[in-house]
């Protein structure tokens, strides 16, 4: 933060905060979509590149509007976000749960985000900076669609094959055979039923 303690100035320095992050994001998207195994995800991680671009677009609008060079400082929120989601695009796992630690990386990103732009939107509103104000809920509203988007696809298909894949690798090794497993799955906090039969009582 600056240390005039205006709030122009935190607002411009937040301004530039972001900025660098969208730069940081532009780079990031491009690796995250080339990780991705899943068609669809692919194309949203496309897709919000695009977007993101058109994000540092409208900054550099508000930039000039504030008669203030379009110029970036470094991000270290977002530099975290990413150097924790390498490890997803890293790590020797399987293809389905890789996908979901790349959603999980690109939602912490988006949540980030939202967090900056509704901030910089609200005191926007307040110093009466009406255009900076509606650019950056045009940005706003775009990552909460990116991030519904990611829950999405999540939920409608990677997550359940990421655990498939978890169920499949405890199969016995040597025979290929799944673990024996009573008739029925057992309820929260409740035993599972046994196949054992109860001895006939006497006559």
């Amino acid at each position: 933060m600056p240390e005039t303690g205006n709030l122009h100035a935190s607002f411009v320095e937040e301004l530039r905060d972001v900025y660098d992050g969208e730069h940081q994001l532009l780079k990031a998207l491009t690796k995250l979509s080339a990780a991705a195994s899943s068609d669809e995800l692919r194309e949203a991680f496309d897709g919000h590149r695009t977007e993101t671009q058109g994000h540092v677009e409208r900054l550099e609008q508000i930039f000039e509007q504030l008669d203030e060079k379009p110029r970036g400082k470094h991000c270290a929120g977002i530099a975290g976000i990413i150097e924790e989601g390498k490890s997803a695009m890293d790590g020797r796992v399987d293809e389905s749960t890789r996908d979901a630690c790349l959603i999980a990386a690109g939602q912490r990103a988006e949540h980030y985000e939202m967090a900056a732009y509704g901030t910089l939107a609200a005191w926007a509103d307040t110093m009466g900076h009406t255009d900076a104000a509606d650019l950056l809920r045009q940005t706003l509203d775009e990552e909460k669609a990116a991030d519904a988007k990611l829950t999405e696809i999540a939920e409608s298909g990677v997550n359940n094959a990421a655990a498939g894949d978890m169920r499949a690798g405890g199969r016995d090794r040597e025979t290929g055979a799944s673990p024996s497993t009573p008739d029925r799955p057992a309820r929260l906090g409740m035993p599972a039923r046994t196949t054992q039969t109860r001895p006939r009582a006497r006559s």
